[in-house]
């Protein structure tokens, strides 16, 4: 009885664990936002708003609120991609709550969320918006052209008949099946339908999205289910854009059918190097539990298969999870855990757990400690200015109280000094920053709209009507060549600016005292890479021998499209970092000047009235020593903040010494290990709309 009990709180342990890490993280990013919002308090009363950085902090507020876990799933059709879903998240319903039957079941890839915004439901985007040249993130703000079924949630027998909506086929004669892009001779179910009916079967849907109340979708979980591999070469965003960024890609195997060559396809065009996270399922090892051997030697059997599947996809075996999802589900379903530990589902969400959690903190956590703490150092330097500033004040003060009148003048005369010099020097700073303005108006140009539309257009008309892989490698090399020369250019530009930028620095640290520091470079590896990155899956497109074919002119087309809308997401991407950069070029310099004048005009309207009136000077001096105490509290609540948020991310950096050692710790992402993944912030999900930092 005890181990039953033991067996029982293990599972369970199991079960919960995926949904607990989720929790964990929904509560870190809940203690970021709270400590942005302690940062912005601060901001309002130390009196230091400014509207650009407040704008920006609600921004990042507002992301971090809807920041998603994204989790997609790949595999060829019959490897119980959606029984594995449906163990993972809806044993709740008491059975399948996706459609999971023998043969092709999703025909249309799905993505399954909870949006409060929305009503739960089923939207289902008609398959000849193939024919259209519009993106799917186009598509995905236009509801007119969406079929929306409500979903009753408080009927899952309902709600399971509304989903079977996701299998739903049609046939169409051959002409239509290769403009929609769904003819394949390679598929042998395909050119026996047509001998038999002189018809081809196709889906109804292009695309599902799911609005649905799920507690883990609410915290921000989505999944996203891929139907195989003939609607992966034909939906360039899955591969060119969700699957890279996804935080976890679960690539599913069947221990009935071992790895197969469209398996292998899958794995090395869309898996292999193009997912930063991955793990590897080795689906529907029940077909091993014939009674015929014993526990050992079933796994035993399992191992061995573990350790083929390992060695003939390059994989590290313990990142491959032999299950049965089957048997999970039936297992949820009927409180069974010895069933449920056997069906090796748990060992698979604790890996998922703590995979994609540390995915997400790492992506989330560079992002937000990278920028958040960036702007509390920069205020943290005004503050400590303004101990500064008023502890020379009142030193003068004092010194004023113990003078007599000829001296005092010359502690008058010293601040005239100080403000003569600071008008000059301020007349080199507008001079500066009126170049400045110019060069980064020339440099924002350059990654222009209109630019790039006028490349594309280019790349479009040289490819005429032929749409060949030929010249389909041959247009991205030519962009991929103009958008590095353009980055090159851009870089030099960014070092003219960063160069009067640090004169203006060396200028007022060494005329007025400043900190001495210099301004940030700017630096466009990012742009670089993600343009080499799609270069690099362009060419492996075009190697690829099957899309050769002519039958295959489609793909090549829906490719090319698919390209320009990732193009346009890295120069928009670039425009905006690049946007950011010149705002903060000299804006810590701008704002140290403000603080700077401030306290020079106190100084001297101080200083003048203590030198006319001896009740003036006990008065002001009292105001100092008040203002004095009060600064002093606000930097150490400042450094209090800070020392918060690096506590918030105590999961993905050491927590420095100091702040000034924070951005040193930041992990730098290994490009060589990423040298076909697109690394975009904004990537779209749910809507098309941006759901990470940028």
């Amino acid at each position: 009885m005890n181990n039953s009990n033991s067996d029982l709180a293990s599972t369970s342990d199991l079960i919960s664990n995926l949904g607990l890490k989720i929790n964990e993280y929904s509560e870190w990013r809940d203690g970021l936002i709270a400590s942005i919002d302690e940062y912005i308090d601060w901001l309002s009363a130390a009196e230091m708003p400014e509207a650009m950085q407040e704008l920006r902090l609600y921004d990042i507020k507002e992301t971090l609120k809807k920041d998603q876990l994204v989790m997609a799933f790949l595999a060829e059709f019959s490897r119980g991609k959606t029984e594995t879903i449906n163990a993972l998240f809806f044993s709740d319903f008491n059975q399948r709550l996706l459609p999971s039957e023998p043969g092709r079941t999703t025909m249309c890839p799905t993505e399954i969320f909870w949006d409060e915004r929305e009503e739960p439901c089923i939207k289902l985007l008609p398959i000849e918006t193939r024919q259209t040249d519009d993106t799917l993130t186009y598509l995905k703000t236009a509801p007119g052209i969406w079929h929306k079924i409500r979903l009753d949630i408080d009927s899952p027998s309902t709600m399971k008949e509304t989903l079977r909506s996701l299998v739903q086929k049609r046939e169409v004669d051959l002409e239509t099946a290769k403009k929609l892009g769904f003819w394949n001779e390679e598929d042998p179910s395909m050119p026996r339908l047509l001998a038999e009916k002189g018809m081809v079967e196709i889906p109804v849907w292009r695309h599902a999205l799911i609005n649905y109340p799920h507690p883990l979708l609410k915290k921000g979980l989505v999944v996203i289910d891929t139907p195989g591999l003939n609607t992966m070469g034909a939906e360039p965003e899955l591969t060119l854009s969700i699957i890279p960024n996804a935080h976890a890609v679960l690539f599913l195997t069947a221990t009935d059918t071992g790895i197969t060559r469209s398996d292998m396809q899958i794995w090395t065009e869309y898996v292999q190097k193009r997912a930063t996270h991955k793990l590897v399922v080795l689906n529907k090892i029940d077909i091993l539990w014939d009674g015929l051997e014993t526990e050992a030697e079933v796994d035993a059997l399992i191992q061995k298969q573990i350790k083929n599947t390992a060695r003939e996809l390059g994989m590290d075996a313990s990142n491959i999870f032999a299950m049965s999802a089957q048997k999970a589900l039936v297992a949820k379903i009927r409180k069974d855990p010895a069933l449920l530990k056997r069906s090796g589902i748990g060992l698979l969400e604790n890996a998922l757990a703590n995979q994609m959690i540390e995915a997400k903190h790492e992506i989330l956590g560079r992002a937000v400690i990278g920028e958040v703490s960036g702007m509390v150092r920069a205020s943290r330097k005004l503050a400590q200015m303004r101990v500064s500033n008023m502890k020379v004040q009142l030193a003068q003060l004092r010194e004023l109280q113990n003078q007599n009148r000829d001296s005092s003048k010359e502690i008058l005369t010293k601040v005239v000094v100080d403000r003569k010099r600071y008008e000059a020097s301020i007349l080199t700073f507008n001079q500066g920053s009126e170049k400045i303005k110019r060069l980064c108006d020339k440099l924002l140009r350059r990654l222009s709209m209109g630019y790039l539309n006028t490349t594309l257009d280019q790349a479009k008309q040289d490819m005429g009507d032929s749409w060949t892989t030929g010249g389909l490698n041959r247009s991205m090399r030519d962009l991929t060549r103009q958008a590095c020369n353009l980055a090159e250019e851009i870089t030099i530009e960014g070092h003219a600016i960063k160069k009067h930028a640090d004169d203006l620095y060396h200028l007022f640290w060494s005329k007025h005292g400043f900190e001495k520091t210099q301004s940030i470079p700017l630096d466009m590896s990012n742009f670089v890479h993600n343009m080499q990155a799609l270069e690099k899956i362009t060419d492996d497109f075009c190697n690829d021998p099957v899309n050769v074919l002519t039958e295959k002119r489609f793909l090549i087309r829906r490719f090319f499209l698919g390209l320009g809308a990732q193009i346009q997401a890295i120069f928009e991407q670039a425009h905006a970092d690049c946007n950011k950069w010149i705002n903060a070029v000299i804006g810590e310099l701008r704002s140290q000047i403000s603080e700077h004048k401030i306290a020079l005009d106190k100084r001297a309207e101080s200083l003048m009235e203590s030198h006319s009136s001896a009740d003036k000077l006990f008065k002001n001096l009292d105001l100092a020593e008040k203002e004095f105490a009060k600064y002093l509290k606000e930097s150490n609540q400042l450094d209090a903040i800070l020392l918060k948020l690096m506590r918030e991310a105590k999961s993905v950096l050491e927590q420095p010494a100091s702040s000034e050692a924070l951005e040193s710790t930041i992990p730098k992402l290994d490009t060589d290990d990423l040298s076909k993944t697109v690394l975009l912030y904004n990537a779209p999900f749910i809507g098309g709309n941006p759901q990470a930092i940028s």
